[in-house]
């Protein structure tokens, strides 16, 4: 009675077991013969695109903040580099991340009684050119813009914290806009 009762738990376990492994294999399987990389930032990069070639923007803007070309081009590169597998280049990536700086603003949003703005809004413009040497289907070129309200007070004070902001923001845009394909 022992041994047979022994004999239906082994059967029962190599069949559960079985099982477990063969849902495994079927849920593994699409995954492992298709040609597209997955991460959990969920960028779709095909696994035979290993480098990523991010020039430091130019700036066209009216207004030009000496430091913004160099924080947004830095962002980027750090956001590439630490949400894919990509090394970055300085030329001829598998894919480009190319910008220019269109626009930096400063507009009233809220305005009192006595014509005074209550609150400003900082916009940040960057126009961005995308090129994927493996897939030129890929290939987009976009304009990006975020904004900031901050209450009336000497830009000076809070634009690097708005920067800051925006920059994350428009980062995290053309981000998902090339690599996640959102």
């Amino acid at each position: 009675m022992k041994e047979q009762k022994t004999i239906l738990f082994k059967t029962d376990l190599f069949i559960r077991v079985s099982f477990l492994f063969l849902t495994l294999a079927m849920v593994m399987l699409p995954l492992v013969s298709c040609k597209v990389s997955y991460s959990f930032t969920g960028a779709s990069i095909s696994p035979d695109v290993k480098t990523v070639t991010i020039p430091y923007m130019t700036n066209s803007a009216s207004t030009v903040v000496p430091t913004l070309t160099r924080t947004l081009t830095d962002a980027l590169k750090d956001y590439y580099t630490s949400q894919t597998s990509l090394h970055v280049v300085d030329r001829g990536g598998d894919l480009e991340v190319a910008g220019n700086i269109t626009g930096y603003a400063v507009t009233p949003v809220a305005i009192q009684g006595n014509e005074t703005a209550a609150m400003n809004r900082l916009t940040i413009t960057v126009n961005i050119k995308f090129i994927n040497r493996k897939n030129t289907k890929q290939n987009v070129e976009q304009t990006f813009s975020r904004y900031q309200d901050y209450p009336v007070a000497d830009l000076n004070t809070v634009q690097d914290r708005l920067i800051a902001t925006i920059t994350d923001q428009l980062v995290q845009d053309i981000f998902n806009k090339t690599v996640v394909n959102w």
